[in-house]
């Protein structure tokens, strides 16, 4: 099949949406189909040779956070020339209620549509008063995806109507082994020596919960002389080492934006991986991760999480937003090496339900079936 997969987020700035559309995009190449990715990008951007750049995206707040969109004349131009050009079988749009480019593709297209919807929210007024625009781009999606019971809520609850049930993939394999980072010896270690407790995510973003970490790291750092905290992701690192206490701050390791091998690395590095998210979350692709490097994992007893985590068999949850119930739970695993590699064993076993041998699949069963009913090749219509 010629599949078409809309991006609604820039392609430069790590995101769990862009890695989901970037692994799914090479499993179902690896599957013999053909790809193509429109996404928001500079136009000088270094892209796989599978992406087109739909021109520079712009910050716009959305679902807690400040998301990189891109709507206008420039990207509908360039979205419709894409279709046009792309002879696509299916046309894969990811978070087509986001004001970006999945409404622009869902109005200029005819044939079969397939939505993925993957965020997760109790409200939101910027939707609601949106609605009745984005209507006209939704009700042409002839196939709908969730990537968790909990986006599937939001999906039912702020849009109508349902959707098929598909959880986010993970390349299992590509996290399975990796050396620690320079300077870290990894998990083969005992208490005596300290750990480390590791953090990925947003770092300015507050429903990442960095601030819930970094509370409960000022109860476990007096007491553990050796204990070091590993954060990865973007952020302003000065910010962060403010809100440490002075006599911890040279155990608090801060790596930036990663690259993909770093990231793998980080997750070999710490005895503990902490996801202490207090909400916002469908899925958890950072669990995922984590758990497919065998990282014994602590994370805040959101639905998502508790999913994922097969209901705490495969890590170990806390309440959301209690950095003293986060500070006992990780001296207790830093204090028992024997249940971290227990939850390491639970978390490999666990995450091979999310693999993307058989979610990809799961998707390509989709794009078969509104196929099957559709128009056949998506074209440009009318519209937009």
């Amino acid at each position: 099949m010629r599949v078409g997969i809309v991006c609604p987020y820039t392609w430069d700035v790590p995101g769990g949406v862009q890695q989901h559309i970037r692994d799914l995009a090479e499993a179902l190449t690896g599957l013999g189909h053909h790809v193509s990715v429109i996404t928001p990008a500079d136009d000088d951007a270094d892209l796989p040779p599978y992406v087109v750049s739909a021109g520079r995206a712009v910050p716009v707040p959305y679902n807690g956070s400040v998301a990189r969109l891109a709507f206008g004349f420039l990207s509908a131009a360039r979205v419709r020339r894409w279709i046009n050009e792309g002879g696509f079988d299916v046309l894969h749009v990811h978070e087509p209620a986001a004001p970006s480019l999945g409404v622009l593709a869902c109005w200029a297209a005819d044939g079969p549509i397939v939505g993925t919807f993957h965020a997760s929210y109790t409200r939101s007024r910027a939707l609601s008063v949106a609605a009745p625009i984005l209507q006209s781009a939704l009700e042409k999606i002839t196939g709908r995806i969730a990537v968790s019971e909990a986006a599937r809520t939001t999906l039912v609850e702020h849009l109508g109507g349902d959707a098929v049930l598909i959880p986010n993939g993970v390349a299992t394999e590509r996290y399975a082994m990796a050396d620690p980072l320079p300077g870290w010896p990894g998990r083969d270690r005992n208490a005596a020596e300290g750990g480390a407790l590791g953090f990925l995510g947003r770092m300015d973003e507050p429903r990442k919960g960095l601030q819930v970490l970094l509370r409960a790291f000022e109860i476990l750092g007096p007491a553990r002389p050796g204990l070091r905290l590993l954060l990865a992701g973007p952020g302003d690192a000065d910010d962060v080492l403010e809100r440490v206490s002075p006599e911890l701050r040279d155990r608090v390791v801060i790596l930036g934006l990663v690259s993909e091998e770093d990231k793998i690395r980080a997750y070999h590095s710490v005895d503990v991986f902490v996801a202490p998210n207090t909400g916002g979350e469908s899925f958890g692709i950072v669990l995922a991760e984590a758990m497919s490097a065998g990282a014994p994992i602590l994370a805040s007893d959101i639905e998502a999480f508790d999913r994922v985590l097969a209901g705490g068999r495969a890590g170990v949850l806390f309440p959301v937003g209690d950095h003293e119930a986060l500070a006992a739970a990780a001296g207790e695993l830093l204090d028992d090496p024997a249940r971290r590699k227990q939850l390491s064993a639970e978390a490999r076993e666990a995450v091979r339900a999310f693999d993307w041998s058989s979610v990809a699949r799961d998707v390509v069963r989709v794009y078969e079936t509104v196929s099957f009913g559709g128009a056949g090749v998506v074209e440009s219509g009318a519209e937009g």
